[in-house]
Order: C-alpha cells, then sequence, then structure tokens
C-alpha cells in the first residue's frame, strides 16, 4: 500500500476529477464513492473495485486482489481528495460497467430531466427494492455516477439497471420489449393508477418543476395520474415514481 503526502500526486488530481467532471468520469470509465457501507456494497455485489483511498494507514482493511490500487494519505490530504465534507473514508473508484441495453424489460421506470441526484438516487434505490427491470434517464437528469447520486442510492448503483439514453434510444428499448408507454402528467386525460394495469409497462415521471416534456408526452401510449386530495401540490418526483412503482409490481 502506497502513502500519498502531496496534493499535485497524480492519483489525488484523477480522484478529485472523478468527483467533479462528468466527461472525465465517463472518458475514464470510473466513478468515484466514499464510505465503508458503500464499498461494503460493492464488494458483496461484485462491482469492479480499481482503487480505494484510505484516511491514515488501516488496521482493518479488505483484502482485494492486486489489481486494485490501494493508498493512504494524513487526515487533512483525505479531507482535500474527498467529495464529502467530514468524510470519515474510504474513498474508492469503480468502473463504470456496460449498459444492459439488449436484454428484453418487462417493465422500466423512466427519468426525464430530473436534476437533483438525491431524487435520481432514490428513485435508482427504490427500483432496486421493486424489482424494476431497469430506470431509464432520459434528457438533462443528474449524472447516476456523480458522487452524490451514487451515494444517495444506498448500495443499489451496483445492483439495479440503468441506462441513459435519448427519445430515439428510448423508443427503440421500449418497442424491442413490447412494453406500452405511459406519461405520469396532470391532464384531463390522464386516468388514475388505480384504475389502470401498469404491471407490464413503461411509466415517464418528468422533473417537478415542469413535468414531461410534449415530446415525450406525444410517445406515450396513455396517460396516469396518482389520486391526491385536491388541494394538495404536485409529488416531489421521486416520492411519485416510488409511488409508481410500487403499483408497477402488481397487486
Amino acid at each position: 500500500m502506497e502513502k500519498i503526502t502531496s496534493r499535485k500526486n497524480t492519483y489525488i488530481s484523477h480522484i478529485r476529477a472523478l468527483a467533479k467532471d462528468a466527461d472525465y468520469r465517463y472518458t475514464s470509465r470510473e466513478f468515484l464513492c466514499d464510505g465503508m457501507k458503500l464499498l461494503q456494497e460493492a464488494v458483496s455485489f461484485g462491482a469492479e473495485i480499481t482503487s480505494v483511498l484510505w484516511k491514515d494507514d488501516p488496521s482493518d482493511r479488505f483484502s482485494f486482489s492486486d489489481s486494485v490500487r490501494q493508498y493512504f494519505v494524513p487526515e487533512e490530504l483525505f479531507s482535500y481528495a474527498s467529495p464529502m465534507a467530514n468524510s470519515p473514508g474510504p474513498v474508492f473508484t469503480v468502473r463504470i460497467p456496460s449498459a444492459k441495453s439488449g436484454r428484453i424489460l418487462r417493465n422500466a421506470l423512466i427519468l426525464e430531466n430530473v436534476q437533483d441526484p438525491g431524487n435520481v438516487g432514490t428513485v435508482i434505490r427504490t427500483a432496486n427494492a421493486f424489482g424494476m427491470d431497469a430506470v431509464i434517464l432520459v434528457g438533462a437528469c443528474a449524472d447516476v455516477y456523480s458522487p452524490k447520486t451514487a451515494r444517495s442510492t444506498m448500495g443499489a448503483i451496483f445492483r439495479q439497471n440503468i441506462l441513459r439514453t435519448d427519445l430515439q434510444g428510448l423508443t427503440d428499448i421500449l418497442t424491442k420489449s413490447a412494453l406500452p408507454l405511459y406519461g405520469a402528467v396532470l391532464s384531463p386525460r390522464a386516468v388514475s393508477i388505480l384504475e389502470k394495469d401498469i404491471s407490464r409497462s413503461a411509466v415517464a415521471v418528468g422533473s417537478e418543476g415542469n413535468g414531461l416534456s410534449r415530446e415525450l408526452i406525444e410517445l406515450c401510449d396513455g396517460e396516469i395520474i396518482i389520486p391526491m386530495e385536491p388541494d394538495s401540490e404536485s409529488l416531489n418526483a421521486a416520492v411519485a415514481a416510488s409511488v409508481i412503482m410500487w403499483e408497477m409490481r402488481g397487486r
């Protein structure tokens, strides 16, 4: 295990770039995670861990293959390198997996332009709990491999099938799986999810502020709505998606 003492070290520069720059993440095909909980999840589910940065020299560190580079740094340098304030560590890098876009899907939850990392991460976590075949991100969604999004999945990022695509790609994926597409919208045409069987379908949820784009709505085979009290505000995107995925499980 190598000790690092300089902020100018190339590995320190690498993990700071992974934390801040989405383009760099996809070029490097790596993303950054922090914390023992996520590391345990990554190990348990066979994620390809590429490196680990420990705060000080750990006495209870994991055993990894020789292909996993391990480093340790003083606390001050760890705080500089970590994307999380006051992180207990460790920080580690994981290979971005290849998308499983060719498989036939029984269902899918689609997010369009949901920019909050916590919301995107929560949807991925919930989708994994409810057995969704895929979470599909369309438009300007938060990057699933940013440290904030990855952290909010609570380990589901290592288990859940996640696809990123555009509207044409979405059409191709759903056509291959013969899945009808429903949009969650506030509209006079929308049917209550209590009255519509959405167990084998794809359902799209938009951002809390703007909802789904007109272009995506035009691709939909129907529109659905979550019944609520008349005076209530629209639901947070992650909450709405969670309610919908519960109904997608089937009763």
